[in-house]
This record gives C-alpha cells, structure tokens and sequence, in this order.
C-alpha cells in the first residue's frame, strides 16, 4: 500500500461555498481515505506540505478528440493510424500535465487509447470514449468527397476512425451495437450540421425520430446513454426529445429548446474555446474556407446557449473541442467560459458536473473519503481567480491521478 499525506491545505469541490483552510488530506492507494481539520497521524506516508495552497479536484473535459490531431479533419486521411496513435499519447500527456485527470472523447479514441492509459502504458488522463461517431449520410460525420461514393474503410487511416455512416433503424442499432462491443462508454450521434464537415449546412436536422430512438433504446440496453453534436433548436429539441442526454455545443438553442432540455433532465456541454481558438488560427493551420465560412455562424452565440440553459434548470457541462494544434489551448477554455459563468460555476461544471455526465459522481469529481484520489494542488485559490488555471504549467504545483504523483514541486 502506497500512502500520501496533504498536512496544511486549503480545499475546495462543489460541496464547498468557498475553500476551507487547514485541511489534512490522506491518500491510500488510488482513494482519498481521510479528511481532517486536525492532523493525521500516518507514519509511514509521504508528506507533501501544502502551506496553505488550494486543493481541488482533477479536472474533467467532456468532449475531446485526442485523436483528431488536425484542425483540417479531412486531411486525416491521409495519416496512418501508428502516426495518429503516437500523436495523440502526447496530447494525452498534455492534457494531464493541465490537471485534467479524465475526458469524455466524442469520436475517434477507441478501447486501446483507454487501455493503454489504464495500464500505464501512456501517461494520460482517464478515457471515456464512444469510438466512432454516428452520422447519417451527408451528415457531420460524413467527410467523403462529393466524387467520392463507397464510404471508407474503416481500418486505413486516422479520419476512418472518427466516424461510422449508418441510415435506417437496421443500420444504426447495427452501428449502435457495434461500438458498445468495442467498449464504448457513451454512443456519439451526429443530428445537426457541424463547422468541420464541408457539405452539411449548420441549419439542418439529422437522423429521424425512429432512428434516434433505436439508438438511445440500444445505449439504454447496455446502460449508458447518448450524446448528440448539435447546434439548432429544432435539432436539439429533437434529439432529447427521443432520449438523448447530452447536447454537445448547441449555440443556437432558443428558450423553448432550453426548456425542452430541463423538462428531460438533458445536459449541455458547451465548447466555447473552439470557436474563439478557430476564429483566430484556423485558417493558418489548414481550416477549409467552407468551415471558417460556417464558423461565422455559431461562433459568439454558444454564450447565450448557456445563459439561457442556466436560467431554465439545465446542468451544464464543460467541454473544449479542440482539434490538432490548437489542443494547447484547452487550459483558456476556463477563460472563455467565464465570460458567461462565475468561476466557481465553471468549476462546478469541469468537476461535479461532468462528472456526473460520466455517470462517476460517486467517485470522481469531488474530495471526500472514498473519491478517487484524482487531485490538483493550486498556487492561489480559483475559486477567486479562475485565471491561474489557463496557466497550469506555473500554477499546478501537485498533479494527482488514482494516488499516483505525476506533478509535485512542492
């Protein structure tokens, strides 16, 4: 048995209104064991002085690609999947040296990404994928040329992995089935136009009422649920409306969808860095003009989406969506967000939240005796100043995921 001892910090999750200072926190193994406010006794552990700097929990980013390591996704089809594998083990390397110690990937991670992290055969954070997207065809997922006819096969390349085309009730329980056989931890359906995909208008509805049924009814019979890529009103009413839970982005939801949303207890997990990192490098790094043409669109009203869903009683999320280089800039997602949330709403969401997204709320995203000892010691207090956490290199002085240090220079 492995055992660490925090003697002297401040704490804060979302059971906490502010942090509480003197705090000594033990760790056992891969659980917190102990909380107190006076010293623990714990003879064999290793100390971490903690002089008064605040603990918080690992963070969570519930929609990542770590395997769409460009910002033209298209042009993954011409990268094999060795190359794809060993970039995407860096940005899940650099993902949790930013404290993010779990990560909802929403296309394109599989089973393997995942259980190399769980072995620790790639340093990273923990990995709930959903493998391949689900895309109607012409639908988000679907990056074939229009010269193109046969849909790709689904073995060759970094772009085959992302996404799968299936149309009619046979062939999305089919898709559906296949990727909850593969490991799946939540199923990825596309129902609206997306920025990325060149041919799809942002404004249409994909996938009918049957189908998205049969997919949520096949999500539901392995016990785990579906997340829908989404922008427009009558997208997203649709998609919870057949039992969707989660709506990813969904800029454009009106008071009605909102409503629609809390009245299924459906979450939104916004992305807002991604149109903002987009809006200013995409088009260095290879964005297609169709998808800067898109971008336009959708990128400043993903603000009032969460207005509007935190004023109605839904749960909100948080996510990133960043592709290829601009992954660097997942820390600055804290910053965006906070221009709608107040800070300590934006860590509700990255912790308790998303955690509970993941259907972990048991054991992750909070700090109690038997949560996982998933933890990050801050130089600051976030809860006052939100800003430290866009600079993790320098503000993260301890990096914690299931007991083991991956950070400390206290």
């Amino acid at each position: 048995m492995t055992s660490t001892l925090f003697r002297n910090t401040q704490i804060w999750d979302a059971s906490r209104l502010e942090v509480e200072s003197g705090m000594h926190v033990l760790v056992e193994d891969d659980r917190i064991k102990e909380i107190s406010d006076v010293p623990i006794s714990a003879d064999s552990a290793h100390i971490v002085e903690c002089n008064d700097k605040t603990m918080i929990p690992g963070l969570i980013d519930c929609h990542c690609h770590v395997t769409l390591t460009s910002v033209n996704v298209r042009a993954l089809e011409e990268e094999p999947l060795t190359l794809m594998t060993a970039e995407a083990a860096q940005m899940l390397r650099d993902m949790l040296m930013r404290g993010f110690t779990s990560i909802r990937d929403l296309a394109g991670a599989d089973w393997g990404l995942a259980e190399a992290v769980e072995r620790k055969l790639l340093v990273g954070p923990r990995v709930f994928f959903a493998g391949r997207a689900l895309t109607q065809t012409g639908g988000h997922g679907d990056f074939r040329r229009r010269t193109q006819g046969l849909e790709p096969c689904g073995c060759g390349n970094a772009l085959s992995h992302s996404a799968v085309i299936a149309d009619g009730v046979s062939e999305v329980r089919r898709a559906a089935r296949e990727e909850l056989r593969k490991g799946a931890n939540q199923i990825k359906v596309m129902v609206s136009g997306g920025v990325a995909s060149p041919y799809d208008p942002i404004d249409n509805k994909q996938y009918s009422t049957e189908e998205l049924t049969a997919i949520v009814e096949e999500a539901a019979s392995w016990n785990t649920y579906v997340a829908a890529h989404s922008y427009t009103p009558h997208a997203s009413q649709h998609a919870v409306e057949c039992g969707v839970r989660t709506i990813e982005h969904g800029n454009l939801i009106d008071v009605d969808t909102a409503h629609s949303m809390a009245r299924h207890d459906a979450f939104l997990v916004p992305t807002l860095i991604t149109y903002d990192a987009m809006d200013r490098n995409g088009a260095a790094l290879g964005l297609p003009q169709a998808s800067i043409d898109k971008l336009q669109k959708v990128k400043d009203q993903g603000f009032n989406a969460v207005e509007l869903c935190r004023s109605s009683g839904v749960k909100v999320g948080f996510g990133t969506d960043l592709l290829g280089a601009l992954q660097s800039e997942q820390s600055a997602g804290f910053r965006t967000q906070n221009e709608v949330d107040s800070a300590r709403d934006v860590l509700v969401s990255a912790t308790a939240v998303n955690a509970e997204i993941l259907n972990r709320q048991d054991d992750l995203g909070f700090i109690a005796p038997g949560a996982k000892a998933d933890l990050l010691i801050v130089d600051g207090d976030p809860l006052a100043n939100l800003s430290l956490l866009t600079e993790p290199e320098k503000t993260l002085q301890v990096i914690m995921k299931d007991g083991q240090m991956y950070k400390n220079i206290l």
